[in-house]
Order: structure tokens, then sequence, then C-alpha cells
């Protein structure tokens, strides 16, 4: 444990170190080799420790606990309620006497076994957050179950997990490694639903809610089902996840789940069925990878490939588009409006480069695309000034910007996320999308000359009865004070 509980404060490089020291080595250099950063230190994210908490607060029969800065823990479950969660979020306390002196992991494991009830709960889960595992609490010394509850703890620190998409797959990876050995120690719980003898792909990444059955569809004539996806519902559908015939990594950035998965003895293919091109490209992969003849592959992309000709054919997008979002889906995206017709110059996404998206990158970049990974609001929105799209889709201070310029914009996770995104029906929702926004350009342009001044940092504000106007020699007078300000901090060494 350390000496001293490092501060909130203290910096990236300060808190991995302190970490590093406190025993976490090697959670640090998994964290950092899994989720990588750069070019730039992280995208700006809400606390990554969300995507954790998101996955097990959607997960029947679990319970979580955090251990972290009150002021964290508050605005976490803030945001899990304001997402919808209808779920007690545990926390234990610490002040930091208890914190370097390991009363908070005794604090955590007391915790543990008070919730570790099997009538209510299958798993628990404990996060620490960032300064716990700067200071090396050891979730890894909990019981691993009581009273036939599993027992998991993770660490989901800000300055090792850079996104909160990412935080995901740290959860997601952790259940999957425990839900594998137990499923190599002997028979489990069989999964809701499940087909015996019926080869099944697994999704990983969260997915609209149509989408699976869309993907399924798309399956069906190769005879092959879908598996519940990653991260799952409930625990019992690990099992059946890692049972799948091939993994299917729809979002690229799931690197712990994958490795899970390839433990297992499952091939991993990348990508997903978007528009014709990545339709047959994704379909023909996940064949091959299933050691299926090419005669069942080719019945497959002949019932799928001509209805998404046709949704694509039915609702053209004539406009010039940029990507940008933190979901990982923003290279599918922008491959399936391409397809239907739209410009798309720039694509951004905070997730990281990895060879599961690497063949949509290609794709994209030979069409004249530029993809950044690891994109910083900064270089979304130098982007969407530079391009002047018909249409952004991006984060909500990229839309806010956008809008200010009078071009219309989406927020891509309420607005894009929330539609179907494979085969025809999500050929059909992106073309919808696009139309109906772009209408309004004219309407934007109107309303930017109208307000053209007000609510601006100096002229925000309520009770003027007309565009504020500055008192004379006002702003010289501001010029002059914080000069001399500046002038006499400098003169006593401030």
């Amino acid at each position: 444990m350390a000496t001293e509980a490092p501060s909130c404060h203290g910096g990236r490089e300060t808190m991995l170190d302190a970490a590093r020291t406190a025993g976490k080595s090697e959670q640090v250099a998994r964290m950092l080799a899994d989720y990588p950063r750069g070019p730039h230190d992280q995208p700006q994210s809400m606390c990554p420790a969300f995507g954790s908490l998101r996955v097990g607060l959607r997960m029947r029969r679990t319970a979580t606990i955090l251990s972290g800065s009150a002021c964290c823990v508050y605005g976490l479950t803030f945001t899990s309620h304001f997402y919808g969660a209808k779920r007690t979020v545990g926390y234990v306390p610490f002040n930091s006497e208890s914190l370097v002196t390991g009363k908070l992991f005794e604090d955590i494991r007391e915790a543990v076994h008070e919730t570790a009830r099997p009538a209510d709960y299958d798993t628990v889960i404990v996060i620490n957050l960032c300064v716990p595992t700067a200071s090396g609490v050891p979730l890894d010394l909990l019981p691993k179950q009581i009273d036939g509850v599993r027992i998991i703890g993770i660490d989901v620190p800000g300055f090792g997990v850079p996104t909160h998409a990412e935080a995901k797959d740290v959860l997601a990876g952790a259940m999957l490694r425990y839900a594998r050995n137990e499923a190599e120690a002997g028979p489990v719980a069989r999964p809701r639903n499940l087909v015996d003898g019926e080869p099944t792909v697994a999704l990983i990444g969260e997915l609209f809610p149509a989408d699976p059955m869309g993907v399924a569809a798309l399956l069906a004539p190769m005879g092959l089902a879908v598996a519940p996806q990653t991260p799952a519902r409930e625990w019992r559908d690990l099992y059946a996840a890692l049972d799948c015939e091939v993994a299917a990594a729809v979002h690229p950035f799931y690197t712990a789940s994958i490795r899970e998965f390839r433990a297992a003895g499952r091939p991993v293919v990348g990508s997903g069925p978007v528009g014709v091109e990545g339709t047959e490209a994704w379909l023909n992969a996940i064949g091959r990878a299933a050691g299926l003849p090419q005669s069942r592959i080719d019945l497959a992309l002949g019932k799928a490939l001509p209805a998404i000709r046709a949704a694509l054919d039915a609702a053209p997008i004539k406009a010039r588009v940029t990507v940008s979002g933190y979901e990982g889906s923003e290279l599918l995206v922008a491959r399936l409006l391409v397809e239907a017709g739209a410009e798309v110059p720039y694509v951004g996404t905070a997730c990281p480069r990895t060879e599961w998206s690497e063949a949509d990158r290609a794709w994209l970049a030979s069409r004249g695309t530029h993809v950044q990974y690891r994109a910083s609001l900064e270089q979304d929105m130098a982007a969407m000034l530079e391009v002047k799209p018909d249409l952004a889709l991006g984060t909500t201070p990229l839309v806010q910007k956008a809008k200010e310029q009078g071009i219309p914009a989406l927020y891509f996770t309420n607005m894009v996320s929330a539609r179907p995104l494979f085969g025809p029906a999500g050929a059909g929702s992106m073309a919808a999308i696009v139309a109906a926004q772009t209408r309004g350009r004219e309407r934007f342009g109107r309303m930017v000359s109208f307000f053209e001044g007000v609510g601006t940092p100096d002229g925000a504000g309520y009770g003027f009865r007309e565009k504020p106007v500055d008192p004379p020699g006002f702003r010289d007078r501001q010029r002059k004070l914080r000069a001399a300000k500046a002038k006499a901090e400098e003169a006593v060494g401030t």
C-alpha cells in the first residue's frame, strides 16, 4: 500500500507512478497496452469508469460497488441514473488514514460480504476509481466467490483508461475471463433460449436493439445464428457468447474481450455488415472463419445484397457530412454514408486504431476520407469549420459549435447510435436522418443572422432590450487594468 494518499489532481503521470509504486505495475502495463493513447494525452470524455458502471447496471442480478473519491462517485451515480439506471450503486467511503493504513480494503471486503446474497445476486462488481487504484488497493485479494456469488474487482482509473467506451471492455473482459474459467472447470448454467447444435456468431459491442435481429437475418441463410452479445445482459449469456463459432468485433476497441474469445479458441472478425460492399466483405469473412463452403456464403449474399442495394438506391444521400464520436461505430457509419452517396471528408473517433477497424480505415481512405483516431474536440471542430459540411454528426460541444455557424448538426450518440446500422434497415434509417436535417440548413442560416451578436460572452444574459453596447472606453480601461495587474504580479515574483 502507498505511504501517503495520492491526490486526484496530481496529474496522469503522477498517478501512474503512484500506482506502479503501490504494486499495480502489472495492471498499469496491461491498461496502457490495451488502450493506447496518442497522438495527444487522451480524448475529452466523461469519467471513463462510467462505461464499466453502465455495463454492470444493465446486467440482471448484478450489484456494483464503487471505491473512489466522493465527488467522483456522486458524478458517476448521477450520470448513471440520468441514463435510466434504476438500481442502487454501492459506495465505500474513505479518508487519507483508511486509505494508507489498508482499512479501505477491509471496508470493501466487509461491503462485499454484506452484498453477496445469493437470493439477490449472481455477481458483485467492485470498481476502483483513480485514488484507490493509485494507492494500490488490492481488489485481486477479494474472495473469488461468496456463497456462490461471483466477486469481480477491477481498476478503472481515468489515468489508465482513456474513454468510457473502453471502460466497458474492462468489465466485459473481466467477466468473460471469469466465465471462461468456470466453463473450463466443469458444467455451467444453461443459457436461456439455447438451441443445441446451432452454430452462432457472437457480436462484440453495444448495439441498437434491432441490429442483432438484422444481423441474424443476414446470417440465417448460412445456417448461423446470433449469440448473446458482449457486454451481456445476464451472467449465463457469457457462456453462450463464448460457445460461439465466430466472434465479430463490430466495435473494434474491445481488446480484453477479444483476448478472452481467442483464449477460448474462437476466431475473431472485424468490421460489420454496412452497405453493400461492407456486408459482402463481412459475410465472406464470417463464412470463411466458420469453415463454411462458398456456396452457403453465396446464398446469404444473394439474399442480402439486393435488398441493401435497393434500400440505398431508394434513399440516396447527396450531402457532405463530417462524422465524429466516441462510440466506436464512427467508421461504420461513415462507410454507410459513403455507399449511400454522401461525401465524407473527415471521420474522428475517440477510440484507438486497432486491427479490427483496419479494413474500414483502408476502405474510407481509398475514397478520400481522413480518419482521425483518438480525435480531440479541437481536431473535430477544426475539420468541421474547414469542410463546412451540410451536416455534422458529433459530440454535444461540436453540435453546439456547428449550430453557432449555421451548420445542421446531430449528437452522434443519441441520434445516430439509437438507430439501426446494419442491413437494409441501416441504409434506410441513415438516409432519413441526413435528409431531415439538411433540409433545415437555410433556416439555420437565417437564425444565425437574426441572432447575430446576441448570447455571446459579453452580450449574454437577460434584460437587454437591444444588442448590448460597451460604455465608451470600457475595453481600453480593462486592457490597461489587466496589464497593470500582470506587471505587479511579475514584480513580486508570483
